[in-house]
């Protein structure tokens, strides 16, 4: 009589702590602030728009992994622990406890419920990927990025105006760490329109990589890569090389503006105003090495000329 009256109050706690339990895990997510609620990753602003129309599904997807992945771990941790204590070696015990084999149910558990977990995070991922990796039918803005050793280039490809980069300039005070913001190019995208960068390399291999854009795609030697999105922000974002590719990897920076459309067709402008019509293409050399009041950049070798009445940095 007393051990039902034991069992009865043993699964009445337990009945009390299972909601318990879920309402303060519901309170501790609901306590979230927007950074903790996309899993830190960089690039969410409270109360303002996405960065780009893919940001939100790559945070879903990296958010709803770890979850997953956490929740696992917990329930393998919870087992580890309740059977060390559970069925631990008694006082006056020993030899070796009873042996269990070939328990089907256990065997098929644990073959059945990790491969649903793979299979899972596997169909997730392929529906995502498929989803940002397909190209726009007719982008309203469509930009050639080259990259080369060490700096990127843009040609705006439907307004025949292009941008020539060089590599970042270290700050004048050495005791920072930084480089002076007017040297590193820019790509301006306007906000809200479709658009299309097509991404290829002069030289090596070279990864671009927009941080809070959550995404980075390789410049592959002798083919072209593209990347279709919607900038959802007004803003200017930091960019990087993200593949190394050289003594002068680590200055390989560019910036994205998102601007208003007014703000665009003015760039495109003052680029039509500096001369800078047509485009540069793959036969552009690699960046010269001297900034705009004609100082070397990265403080080496005289540069030689090359076949094609340029320049080139050693």
């Amino acid at each position: 009589m007393k051990r039902g009256r034991e069992s009865v109050r043993s699964i009445r706690r337990r009945l009390i702590a299972v909601p318990l339990v879920a309402t303060g895990v519901v309170l501790a997510l609901t306590g979230c602030d927007d950074l903790q609620l996309h899993g830190y990753l960089p690039g969410f602003i409270s109360g303002q728009p996405d960065a780009t129309n893919q940001t939100q599904r790559v945070s879903d997807l990296w958010v709803g992994s770890w979850l997953t992945l956490l929740a696992v771990g917990v329930i393998t941790w919870a087992l580890i622990i309740w059977f060390a204590i559970v069925y631990r070696r008694r006082r006056g015990q020993t030899g070796l406890p009873v042996q269990i084999r070939y328990n089907m149910p256990i065997e098929i558990f644990y073959t059945v419920v990790p491969l649903i977990l793979v299979l899972g995070l596997f169909a997730f991922t392929a529906r995502d990927q498929t989803a940002i990796e397909t190209r726009y039918d007719n982008p309203a803005t469509v930009i050639d990025a080259y990259g080369k050793q060490w700096a990127w280039d843009f040609d705006y490809a439907k307004e025949k105006v292009y941008e020539v980069g060089v590599q970042a300039q270290p700050a004048a005070d050495t005791r920072k760490d930084g480089f002076v913001e007017s040297s590193i190019p820019t790509l301006y995208l306007p906000v809200g329109q479709k658009t299309e960068i097509r991404l290829r390399t002069r030289d090596v291999n070279h990864s671009f990589w927009v941080i809070d854009f959550l995404y980075k795609k390789d410049l592959i030697a002798g083919q072209t890569n593209y990347w279709d999105f919607t900038p959802t922000r007004i803003g200017t974002y930091e960019g990087k090389c993200a593949e190394l590719c050289g003594e002068y990897h680590s200055r390989m920076l560019f910036n994205v503006k998102v601007v208003s459309q007014a703000d665009y067709q003015a760039h495109i402008a003052q680029l039509r105003a500096a001369g800078n019509v047509g485009s540069l293409g793959e036969q552009y050399g690699k960046d010269d090495n001297f900034n705009a009041d004609g100082n070397q950049n990265s403080g080496g070798e005289a540069p030689a000329e090359t076949t094609n009445g340029g320049v080139e940095g050693r």
